[in-house]
Formats: structure tokens, C-alpha cells, sequence
């Protein structure tokens, strides 16, 4: 029988944190086991790819047992949009179906957060975020018409992880926990 996509990449991604690789590796190494489980949109459980009517839904694929990592599907309605947050580990984005809008954004002096780059992501394309380079950035679908939907792999269990919105004029931080859309995960190793 042939090994499931995601089972194949949690083994890969989980000898890859075994080895203690630093944040540039797993950068390298573990985005190209990314490209890999993105390649082809069909292995993602419709239960697991349902959009809300009004905010995007984050589903958990899996969490591992010791919180080095977690890997979630990101489901986005149209003109779904994140506020500007940080995420406080690293974190890898893979666009598996769809089109996402990136804004990074950056703190000034007076504290204000200012909008800076712009990136769209198509299908089967990998970005990152890190705490040590571009930790908070807002995050949109860029389709007006149709889902989008994007695979993140986080360096900790995101849903339990203390992190922040930000209000972009005074740079309040308000902290938050996500949590998860799902109360459970279905077995997706086949």
C-alpha cells in the first residue's frame, strides 16, 4: 500500500527536527518536503477544506507530541482576511490551492505598525515567516470568487501558542491563542 502524502511528509519533517536543524535549514530542506505534500491538490479531506461565511478556518493536520511542530490547513472564503498578528516561531506556508495576499508589516518609532511588501502565492509555492526576520504580516485570499487554501507548518503547536494581533495606528498588542477550527483530527495517513 502506498504511503499517504501527509504521513510521508510528517516522517520527513520529523527526521528533519530530530537532527536539530537550525531555522535555515528547515528553511531549505524542510520547504522543499513542503513542495512536495503541495504538489498535487488531492489528498486534503473535504471536512478538513469547508470555509466559514465569515472568517477563515484553521484546521489542524497535526500536532507533534513534543510541540517542535504543527502542520495546519488554512481555509479562506472570499475577501477572507487575517488582522496583522505575529506567530513568535517559524513557520512555512505552502499554497495548495488558490491565491494568498502577504503584507508584511514593520513597527516604527512612535510604535505604529506600517504596511510594507506585498506577495501573492499561487498553487504550489512556499513562503516562510521567523521571528528572527519578518514575524508579522497580514494575510488575505486574493481571489474575490473562490477558496483559497494553504498547508502552514509552525515550529510549536500554533493553536496553543500565546501570540498578538496589533492595532496599526498605536502598535497595541492584544494577545491571543488561536486554537483550532477542528475538535479532533481525522486520520489522514492513508
Amino acid at each position: 500500500m502506498k504511503e499517504g502524502k501527509l504521513l510521508s511528509f510528517i516522517k520527513g519533517l520529523t527526521l528533519l527536527i530530530d537532527e536539530q536543524a537550525s531555522e535555515e535549514i528547515i528553511f531549505t530542506r524542510g520547504k522543499r518536503i513542503l513542495e512536495e505534500l503541495i504538489r498535487e491538490d488531492d489528498w486534503l479531506p473535504e471536512v478538513l477544506s469547508k470555509t466559514h461565511p465569515d472568517y477563515y478556518q484553521q484546521y489542524l493536520l497535526y500536532a507533534d507530541p513534543l510541540d517542535r511542530f504543527s502542520v495546519v490547513s488554512f481555509v479562506w472564503g472570499p475577501g477572507q482576511k487575517t488582522p496583522i498578528h505575529n506567530h513568535t516561531v517559524w513557520g512555512m506556508v505552502g499554497q495548495l490551492r488558490g491565491e494568498e495576499k502577504e503584507t508584511r508589516y514593520h513597527s516604527q518609532e512612535n510604535g505604529s505598525y506600517q504596511a510594507g511588501k506585498q506577495s501573492i502565492f499561487q498553487a504550489g509555492q512556499v513562503a516562510t515567516v521567523s521571528p528572527n526576520t519578518h514575524d508579522v504580516h497580514v494575510v488575505a485570499n486574493n481571489l474575490s470568487d473562490q477558496t483559497s487554501i494553504s498547508i502552514h507548518v509552525y515550529g510549536g503547536n500554533i493553536g496553543r501558542i500565546k501570540r498578538a494581533v496589533f492595532d496599526p495606528i498605536t502598535g497595541t498588542a492584544k494577545p491571543f491563542i488561536s486554537g483550532y477550527a477542528n475538535a479532533f483530527t481525522p486520520n489522514l495517513w492513508h
